[in-house]
Order: C-alpha cells, then structure tokens, then sequence
C-alpha cells in the first residue's frame, strides 16, 4: 500500500510538471507581450491600409500594446505575405491582404514565395469593398439592360480598365463577359484610381469600381450601373445588384483579411479575432469604412474561411480559362 502511494504521488508531480512546465502553450500564457505588427501588402493611402489605420488605435488600446502598421505592398501581396510566414514563429505579426492571395494567386502567380493553404491561417475579416460597374456617360446607356444590349449589337468590343491582372475588378469583368455572352477587351492598370480616370476620360468604356467612385458619377462623368455583389450595397442600397436583372454569377466583393504564420498559437489567434470583431462592430467604425467606400462585417474564423473556399470556387475556374501567369 506504502509503495503504492508513492507511485501515485510520482505520477502527481510528474503532471504538474508537464502541465506548468516552459515549453507548455496554453490559453494562459500572457499575450501580447511585445508591439503587434500588421503588414499590409498594398501601397500607403490606398483604401486597405485607410482601414487598417482606422482599426489600429482601438486595436491597441483593446490588446493594451502597441499596434504597427507596415506597408510592403508587390506581387498581389505575396511580398507581404511571405514577411508573415517568415516572421510567423513569434505569434506577434500579422497580414493584412487581399483574399485573392488565397484564391487567386497561386493559380496566377508561376511561384509563390509562400504556400497560403499550408504557411497561413485565417483570423478575421476586416471588411468587404463592394465593386460597382460604372461606364463613361458618352457611351449613351443609362440601364444595365440597356447596356449589354449594346455591348452585344456593337460590331466592336468594348474596352474595360482595371486595376491588373488578377484582381477582382479584372475578374469582375471576365465574369461579366461570361454571364452576358458580350465582347470586351482588358486593359489592366497599376491600379484602379488611373482606370476610372481613364474612363471619365473616354478612353475605356466601362470598368469596375469602389464607392470611392461615386463623386464622379454625381458630377456627371459617370454613370453606375450595379452592384457586383450577391446583396445590394449598404451604401448605395438604391444601386440593382446584377442577379436582379436576370444576370448570374458576376459575384466580385473584395474581401479584405487578416492572417496569421500557421504555426500561430490558437488562442492568439482566437483572441485577435475577437477583438478585431469587437472593433468592428462600433458604429462609428462601420460609419467610417462607409465612408472610404468598405464594409465593416465581423466573422468568426471558420466564416471568413467559408467564404473564401466560396470565392475560390468562383474564381478558379474562371483563372484557368483566362491562362494568366505571373513570374
């Protein structure tokens, strides 16, 4: 009875050991415990890192350290993402990028420095930026229905800007032309803000936008048509999606994620999400992604992954067809 005592007592302080021991990672372990880091992978002033500025300082004072915001914007994001991967082990740095580095790259891209199915994992999404489609007002349509029609009787094709290849204002027009049956030739952009200045120009005739846009449409210079998105926008709620015209499947929101290096603790990452939602959700902050054009939505991990796997059947079939590659 004596020796069995002790071997239980052994068995007790062997698990008590193992269970506070150093290489133990559990839920309790202080995080964070030094400044955040948030990589963007597109350019200073453009409307991701607008979000992102918007959410840093309540992300801060939610996680009670410091918050930073880094641009390394190229490749669609890759340059950022591969940062992430890189710098993942320290459970302290994040991205912020596009869901195309999920959906769209790897079938684009001929290398990734970065697998995103194995090197990342999803933690929120920040917000969704609805595209419009918006044509030049000189092209005398002021329907959607007027407008395929147009585009379908034109001997010629029409042209449409974006902002290059792969991105889902492209995508969006690709769609468009597979829904409708229309002729129209790409002109990819470094950007979307030279190709709607293009188009209030007259130099394309139609391209996908962001609310962002709308000003030149209030001045006359352009012209919207739909909203490229399964439910109408929140802020324009007056602008037809284009399912409601009888047209399927021209689907392009842009999603904007946060991920984490898939070696990332759970808990660390169940505890961004939940306070990246709890911003969110303030009205002043959804207010103020309104307002630059975006859509606050706070989802639980498991959503934003479902969407993207959504998108993913969406756009894969589509990159395949289109043949694009990027070295």
């Amino acid at each position: 009875m004596l020796l069995r005592r002790r071997c239980l007592a052994m068995m007790m302080l062997a698990l008590t050991g193992w269970a506070t021991g150093s290489h133990a990672q559990t839920p309790s372990q202080a995080w964070p415990v030094k400044p955040v880091r948030l990589v963007v992978g597109l350019a200073p002033g453009g409307l991701v890192d607008v979000l992102a500025r918007t959410v840093q300082p309540h992300l801060a004072e939610a996680l009670k350290q410091t918050v930073i915001v880094e641009n390394r914007g190229g490749a669609g994001g890759n340059v950022a993402g591969a940062e992430v991967v890189r710098n993942g082990g320290d459970n302290h740095t994040f991205l912020l990028n596009p869901s195309t580095t999920e959906s769209v790259n790897p079938l684009m891209f001929a290398s990734m420095p970065f697998d995103p199915q194995r090197d990342l994992r999803p933690v929120a999404l920040l917000a969704n930026s609805q595209l419009f489609l918006f044509v030049r007002s000189s092209l005398g349509v002021d329907t959607l229905e007027e407008f395929v029609e147009y585009a379908r009787k034109r001997p010629d094709p029409l042209n449409y800007g974006s902002a290059g290849n792969g991105t889902t204002p492209h995508l969006a027009g690709e769609l468009l032309k597979q829904a409708t049956g229309m002729q129209a030739t790409h002109a990819p952009y470094r950007g979307v803000a030279p190709a709607i200045q293009d188009l209030a120009a007259g130099q394309i005739d139609f391209a996908f936008g962001p609310a962002t846009v709308f000003p030149m449409v209030q001045s006359g210079k352009l012209k919207v048509l739909a909203v490229a998105s399964r439910q109408r926008a929140a802020v324009a709620p007056d602008i037809r999606t284009f399912s409601e015209v009888g047209i399927d499947g021209v689907f392009a929101d842009s999603l904007f994620g946060v991920y984490a290096a898939a070696g990332t603790r759970d808990d660390v990452v169940d505890r961004m999400n939940a306070e990246i939602n709890k911003v969110l959700a303030r009205p002043e902050i959804q207010a103020r992604f309104l307002d630059a054009g975006a859509e606050a939505l706070p989802l639980r991990v498991a959503d934003y992954a479902a969407r993207v796997q959504d998108e993913k059947k969406l756009f894969a079939p589509l990159m395949r067809s289109l043949g694009l590659k990027e070295q």
